[in-house]
């Protein structure tokens, strides 16, 4: 027997599709995939017959969305609040900002690599094609950045906890003024 879904299912998707705001992007195959283990895991401990499992499968498959996802488990996860991340910077402490920081800088590390590899392959694939050797700046400039963000993480991760600084300041001004003095 499976073992039943206690992790935060949700947690496992880029974007939390339970977010109305994340319901219409594209659902990527890794979302559909983890909508799919949660369905066999469901299957498997006898929550879902072989008609439903079939039928919630297969939508799982031809979702466009996030926000078609959602309702597929709805009835087989817990609805637990959105992430953290969504939760308002004026209760955030020092060490939540230096987290967020460290994951703004994780992604953009991934995006720069991503970037370059992707600008090796698609470019150096047409050099071999049309063995053009200005096909290769794309890839160079992307290489450049990559370099630039792999070598300043630290200077990132500090232009962003003092982005993050001065909006929580914003938002505790916005608060204080909100709130009717006595």
């Amino acid at each position: 027997m499976a073992e039943p879904v206690s992790r935060d299912v949700w947690s496992s998707f880029q974007h939390d599709p339970r977010d109305p705001a994340n319901a219409p992007l594209r659902a990527a195959d890794v979302d559909r995939g983890v909508v799919q283990q949660v369905l066999t895991e469901a299957f498997a401990d006898g929550r879902l017959d072989r008609e439903e499992y079939d039928e919630r499968a297969t939508a799982a498959l031809q979702a466009r969305t996030l926000g078609e996802l959602p309702p597929l488990v709805a009835d087989l996860v817990p609805d637990r609040p959105l992430l953290p991340a969504a939760s308002p910077l004026a209760a955030a402490t020092s060490t939540d900002l230096a987290q967020r920081a460290q994951e703004k800088w994780v992604s953009e590390r991934r995006e720069a690599v991503f970037s370059f590899l992707g600008s090796v392959l698609l470019f150096g694939a047409l050099f071999l094609f049309i063995e053009v050797p200005w096909v290769l700046i794309v890839p160079l400039l992307a290489g450049l950045r990559m370099l630039r963000t792999l070598t300043s993480g630290d200077e990132i991760r500090a232009e962003e906890v003092r982005r993050l600084e001065k909006k929580r300041a914003k938002e505790l001004r916005a608060r204080d003024e909100q709130q009717p003095e006595s």
